[in-house]
C-alpha cells in the first residue's frame, strides 16, 4: 500500500522557495538538509494522481494542483505578491472555484477550492 507520494522540483536555489510556499500557501519546513528542503504540514491527506489531456476549460495541464480553504485570500496574496497569474479566479462548472498561476521555478500551480 503507498503511504505518500512527494513532488520534487529541481532548482538551484531553494530559497525561492520560501515565499510562495512558506509565506503564502503557509506551509513549514518538515526537513532541510542544505540540498533537499520539504515543505508540508501535518494535514492527512487523499493519495492521488491525476492524468489529464487538459487543465479543463481549454486551459493547459498543470504542474501541481493544491487545495486551500481560502481560495480568494491565497488569490490576492500572489497577485499583490507579483507572481504570474495565468488562468484568473474562476468558478467552474465541476464545483471548484481556481486560478492557475506560475511558482518561482516557473511551475504551473493550479490552487483551488471545492465548492
Amino acid at each position: 500500500m503507498i503511504k505518500r507520494i512527494v513532488a520534487n522540483i529541481k532548482t538551484n536555489d531553494l530559497s525561492k522557495a520560501n515565499h510562495f510556499y512558506q509565506d503564502i500557501l503557509e506551509l513549514d519546513v518538515l526537513m532541510d538538509h542544505g540540498w533537499i528542503k520539504t515543505l508540508g504540514n501535518d494535514e492527512e491527506a487523499k493519495i492521488q494522481i491525476s492524468f489529464a489531456e487538459e487543465g479543463g476549460n481549454g486551459t493547459e495541464v498543470p504542474d501541481l494542483s493544491i487545495e486551500v480553504d481560502n481560495v480568494d485570500e491565497v488569490y490576492d496574496k500572489m497577485k499583490n505578491a507579483g507572481f504570474e497569474i495565468i488562468y484568473k479566479l474562476t468558478n467552474e462548472d465541476w464545483g471548484v472555484r481556481r486560478f492557475f498561476v506560475k511558482d518561482p521555478f516557473q511551475k504551473l500551480i493550479n490552487i483551488l477550492s471545492h465548492q
